[in-house]
């Protein structure tokens, strides 16, 4: 269950912060159920910070910083003002609220981000590692990705893994899409921080994306 994890998107959204649907050239990327809550980022989307911490950061728990560039479709050049949202599971392996949550937050729980790469194409975030969810056979840990480039619409890449992950089997591994790159990423400690890295492709295995590899 792992790319499947991926809550499907009956419908794309254009809406919020400032997104026009005449700025949306095609749509790309399937359904996508939910990733219309990037746009609930509250803080606009011009003014995004090519990083943050999320809520959960500061609280009891592995803590663990993830970075990387985001490079557009030729897989060389820089992506800027790319919108990254993540969301995870807890300490607990559920995505647990505060009780005051809108929208996407009441599936998605409380420990979400946004960031919008720089100039450079970098994005980082920091977070505790997430818990696999509770039961029988659970899927591995995992971090939801959502992205939306400035002129496209939101759409679904590879769930975020590490490779350490005894749930992370072999057949797991070969089931991934490969959607925006692989998202199974190698974590080692600095500093008593857990400290990863991953790159995405815009469009690489992608549905519908235009003059993708």
């Amino acid at each position: 269950m792992i790319s499947v994890i991926m809550f499907g998107c009956s419908q794309q959204s254009n809406r919020a912060n400032g997104q026009s649907s005449s700025a949306i050239t095609k749509e790309v990327g399937g359904p996508c159920e939910g990733c219309e809550a990037i746009f609930e980022s509250p803080v606009p989307f011009e003014k995004l910070s090519w990083e943050t911490a999320l809520p959960d950061f500061n609280e009891p728990g592995p803590k663990m910083v993830i970075s990387g560039v985001i490079y557009k479709a030729d897989g060389k050049t820089p992506a800027k003002d790319v919108v990254l949202y993540v969301y995870h599971t807890d300490q607990t392996g559920h995505y647990s609220l505060k009780g005051n949550e809108t929208g996407w937050g009441k599936r998605h729980g409380y420990i979400r981000g946004w960031v919008k790469t720089n100039a450079l194409g970098q994005y980082k975030f920091y977070t505790l590692k997430p818990v696999a969810y509770p039961g029988k056979n659970p899927p591995p840990a995992h971090i939801h990705p959502v992205i939306k480039e400035p002129t496209k619409n939101e759409y679904w890449i590879d769930e975020y893994l590490f490779d350490d992950d005894p749930l992370l089997t072999t057949e797991i591994r070969n089931k991934g899409r490969q959607l925006g790159g692989s998202g199974i990423i190698k974590l080692k400690k600095e500093n008593g921080i857990l400290v990863g890295e991953r790159n995405i492709i815009l469009g690489l295995n992608i549905p519908d994306y235009p003059n993708a590899k």
